[in-house]
């Protein structure tokens, strides 16, 4: 009866030292795999990079409201002082003429920049209709008969009579302080669709930086 407790207390004391070898061996290949060297387990070495320059992609910020500039290269300028340049300039559809933007750098347009302030849409303000879908070539319906769909509509003017080739000069006699134009532009006028507000605050990225000559060493 003692041999049979004996070898029951063994066996289990056997089946226990078992037991624990198998969970050791088993933890042990789980961190260091089939391996002696157990180089899974070695506790990685944390290093700082070496620091490297990273090249700057953030876009160049605008001189006012901190938007991303849409072109480089372009100037910055109020709509109605891009207007008023090529006005004071001549009003010419050709001639190239200088404005100074809202940086204070020097440029240069030409009228295929001015125009699409007369006829694109969504331009002077979200959801505004352009000039051109009012005062527009059909004179017996645009208001005040003024057609500002190309060049030779707008010098021809207001309030054309029928048949008439001008009106009244809308360009102030090429004095932009002094033109309808400008008026328009910068007084609100309630009853007037897409002129209930002042437009003049709108800024665009327009014409080119003259080259800046540099100064001779002395």
């Amino acid at each position: 009866m003692k041999d049979d407790v004996r070898t029951y207390i063994y066996g289990a004391i056997g089946v226990f030292l078992i037991g624990v070898l198998a969970w050791v061996g088993l933890v042990y290949v789980n961190a260091c795999g089939f391996t002696l060297s157990c180089n899974r387990g070695t506790i990685p070495v944390a290093r700082t990079p070496i620091p490297t320059l990273i090249p700057a992609t953030l876009p160049a910020m605008l001189p006012e409201d901190g938007m991303a500039a849409a072109d480089a290269d372009a100037c910055y300028v109020a709509a109605a002082d891009l207007m008023g340049a090529w006005v004071d300039a001549g009003a010419s559809d050709t001639e190239v003429f200088q404005f100074t933007d809202a940086t204070g750098r020097e440029c240069e347009s030409t009228f295929e920049e001015v125009k699409p302030l007369f006829v694109e849409a969504n331009l002077w303000y979200s959801g505004s209709l352009s000039c051109v879908s009012c005062h527009s070539v059909n004179l017996t319906v645009s208001p005040a008969q003024l057609d500002v769909s190309s060049y030779e509509g707008i010098l021809a003017g207001s309030r054309r009579a029928e048949g008439a080739a001008t009106g009244t000069d809308i360009l102030g006699g090429g004095n932009w302080n002094s033109s309808l134009l400008k008026e328009f532009i910068f007084e609100a006028k309630a009853d007037v669709p897409g002129h209930t507000e002042d437009l003049s605050d709108l800024m665009i990225f327009a014409g080119t930086p003259l080259p800046v000559e540099a100064t001779p060493t002395p």
